[in-house]
C-alpha cells in the first residue's frame, strides 16, 4: 500500500491580520478544506493550495473531528499554528484505499525550509490601553513563572506569547531564580514596551528529559513583529549609490545620502538603516574603514543585513544581536534584490517574452485631479485591518484614465506607504489630499510575485524617471453614475461595505479576526 505524506507548514500572522484561508466542510466532500486562499496572505506564500486537506492543528489529528472543534484548535493556537496538509488527489486516493492518515509519514516544515530544533523564543510586547494581556503564575514549592490567562487577540497573544509558556529573561535579564514580585517590579518598570524570552512547555519538556540546559544565547526571532532586512544590491557604473558614515552619540555605521534610482534605493536600502553585517559578516566592532573595505571586497554584489532605528532599538531593549535574524535565515534563500528578482523564474506564459515580463514585476505610479464627480473610484478594505484595494473604477473616470484597475494594491498614498495603514487611515489620507492625489498600486499578480521574493516595493521600480513616467488623468467629464459613486465614497465613508472575494456558495462579509457561514451544503470559517 502507497504512504502519504502530509506537508507540514507552520503559519505566523501578524496583529490584526488573518492566515488567509477560509477552512470549509462541504457537501459530498470528506474532510477539512483549503478554500479561497488570499492573495499575498501568509497561507498562500506558504504553499498552501486550494482543496489541500488539513490533518494535524499543532499535532492534534483532526481529520474525524467535528468542524466547529477544528476552528477551535485553529483559534486557540494563536498568531502561530501548525498543519499537516495533504492535497486533495492523495486525500481522496488515501480514503479510497483505507490508508490510516493518523500515521505520520512527513517532515516539518516551516515556509519551506525544514523545521528547526525547538529553541526559546523572544516575544516583544507594546502595551495597548487594555494592558499586555496575560498574567504571571507561580506555585509554591516549584521553580518559574509561567504565563497564564493570555487574552486571545491581545498583545501577548498577537506577540506570539502561549499559556504556560515559562519565562527566563526580561530586556535581556535572567530572571529564573527572582521571586514573582521581583520579576513583576522588572516588568513594571520596563513601562510601555518589553522583551520577554521565553520557552513553551514542549520544548521546555524536551530539554528537561535530555538533560540540557536551554540555552538563551540562541532563541528564534520568528516572533518579533520588526525584523532586520537583507539588501541585496549588484553594482552599477557609479557604484552602490550611498554612503556609509559613522553618528556622532551612536553607536555603529549608518546610511545616508543614498542616490536617486541607484542599486541601493532599488533594493530598498533607507537613509540612517544601521548596517549589521556584510556578506553574513558581522561589522559591529569594526572600525569605519574595515567596513568600507569589506564593501569595496564585494566585487560586483553585495549584501547587507541592516536595521531601522525602531527595529534596532527593539533587538537593543532584549540585549540580542541582530545577527539572531541572518542565523536563523542563513539556510533559506535570501530576498533577492529588484534586478535578481526579475531574473528568477516567474508563473508566466510560455509566450510572454523577457521585455514583458519585466514590465508586469513593476507597480504603478497614477496622479489624478479631483473632478466634480471625485476622483471616480471606492477604496476597500477592512476598518482595523491592514490592507487597500481600489475597487469600483468609474470608466472614463480621473482614476480610470490615471490607470487605476479594480482589484490594484494600494502601496502608497501621496508618497507614504500605507500597506500597514488601517482602511481608516488610508481613507483619511486621501481626504486631506485636497484637489490632487497620487498613488502607487500595483496588480494582484505583480504585487503577490514581488513580495515572494521579498522586494521592497517603491517608486524606484520605475526606473529612475518614474515621477515623471507617472500616468495623470486629464480632468474628464463627470458622469451620473461617477457622481453617485463619488458621494458615496466621501460622504458614507464609515458605512463603506467591504466585499471581499468569497466562496461561490454564499457570499460573507469580511471582519477583522474571522467570519463565517453556512447552508446546507457547506460550513466554512475564515482564518
Amino acid at each position: 500500500m502507497p504512504t502519504y505524506k502530509p506537508r507540514v507548514i507552520s503559519l505566523t500572522k501578524s496583529p490584526g491580520q488573518t492566515f488567509g484561508f477560509y477552512l470549509r466542510v462541504e457537501k459530498n466532500e470528506e474532510g477539512h478544506l483549503i478554500r479561497c486562499l488570499e492573495m499575498g496572505g501568509p497561507a498562500e506564500l506558504s504553499g498552501m493550495r486550494d482543496g489541500d486537506r488539513i490533518l494535524r492543528v499543532n499535532g492534534t489529528f483532526v481529520d474525524g473531528l467535528p468542524h466547529s472543534e477544528v476552528v477551535e484548535l485553529v483559534r486557540n493556537g494563536g498568531a502561530s499554528v501548525t498543519f499537516h496538509i495533504l492535497d486533495e488527489s492523495s486525500y481522496k486516493q488515501a480514503k479510497s484505499l483505507g490508508v490510516n492518515l493518523s500515521d505520520p509519514q512527513s517532515t516539518p516544515v516551516a515556509n519551506g525550509a525544514a523545521k528547526e530544533t525547538p529553541k526559546p523564543k523572544l516575544c516583544y510586547l507594546v502595551k495597548s490601553s487594555s494592558g499586555f494581556g496575560f498574567s504571571l503564575r507561580s506555585v509554591r514549592g516549584e521553580q518559574g513563572l509561567f504565563m497564564t490567562e493570555v487574552l486571545p487577540g491581545g498583545v501577548a497573544d498577537n506577540a506570539g506569547v502561549r499559556n504556560e509558556d515559562r519565562l527566563l529573561e526580561v530586556n535581556g535579564e535572567n530572571i529564573e531564580n527572582s521571586t514573582h514580585d521581583e520579576v513583576v517590579e522588572k516588568i513594571k518598570l520596563g513601562g510601555k514596551s518589553i522583551m520577554f524570552l521565553l520557552v513553551d512547555k514542549e520544548t521546555d519538556r524536551l530539554y528537561c528529559n535530555k538533560k540540557a540546559k536551554i540555552g538563551a544565547w540562541s532563541p528564534t526571532v520568528k516572533f518579533l513583529s520588526q525584523q532586520p532586512h537583507f539588501i541585496n544590491m549588484t553594482k552599477g557604473s557609479d557604484g552602490y549609490g550611498f554612503l556609509l558614515r559613522e553618528e556622532p552619540n551612536q553607536s555603529g555605521h549608518f546610511v545616508k545620502d543614498i542616490d536617486k534610482g541607484s542599486p541601493a534605493e532599488k533594493a530598498g536600502l533607507r537613509e540612517m538603516d544601521r548596517v549589521v553585517a556584510v556578506n553574513g559578516k558581522e561589522v559591529d566592532s569594526c572600525g569605519h574603514d574595515q567596513v568600507v573595505d569589506r564593501i569595496r571586497q564585494c566585487s560586483n554584489k553585495c549584501c547587507l543585513l541592516v536595521v531601522d532605528k525602531d527595529t534596532d532599538q527593539m533587538y537593543k531593549q532584549g540585549k540580542v544581536s541582530p545577527m539572531l535574524f541572518w542565523e536563523e535565515m542563513k539556510d533559506s534563500n535570501s530576498p533577492p534584490s529588484y534586478t535578481e528578482a526579475l531574473s528568477l523564474p516567474a508563473p508566466v506564459q510560455p509566450s510572454t517574452s523577457v521585455k514583458d515580463r519585466e514590465e508586469e514585476l513593476k507597480p504603478k505610479l497614477c496622479r489624478m485631479e479631483k473632478t466634480s464627480a471625485g476622483y471616480g473610484f471606492h477604496l476597500n478594505g477592512v476598518e482595523g485591518v491592514h490592507g487597500q484595494y481600489i475597487a469600483e473604477v468609474v470608466k472614463g473616470g480621473a482614476a480610470d484614465v490615471a490607470g487605476l484597475e479594480n482589484e490594484d494594491i494600494v502601496i502608497e498614498v501621496n508618497g507614504e506607504n500605507v500597506e500597514q495603514s488601517t482602511h481608516a487611515e488610508a481613507v483619511e489620507m486621501i481626504r486631506k489630499s485636497g484637489n490632487s492625489l497620487e498613488m502607487l498600486v500595483a496588480s494582484k499578480n505583480v504585487y503577490k510575485q514581488l513580495k515572494a521574493k521579498g522586494v521592497t516595493i517603491t517608486p524606484a521600480l520605475l526606473g529612475e524617471t518614474s515621477r515623471g513616467k507617472a500616468r495623470t488623468a486629464e480632468t474628464p467629464e463627470p458622469n451620473r453614475k461617477g457622481e453617485q459613486e463619488t458621494k458615496e465614497e466621501e460622504e458614507e465613508e464609515e458605512e463603506e461595505e467591504v466585499q471581499p472575494e468569497t466562496p461561490p456558495q454564499r457570499e460573507r462579509q469580511r471582519t477583522p479576526s474571522a467570519s463565517s457561514s453556512s447552508s446546507e451544503d457547506s460550513i466554512d470559517e475564515k482564518f
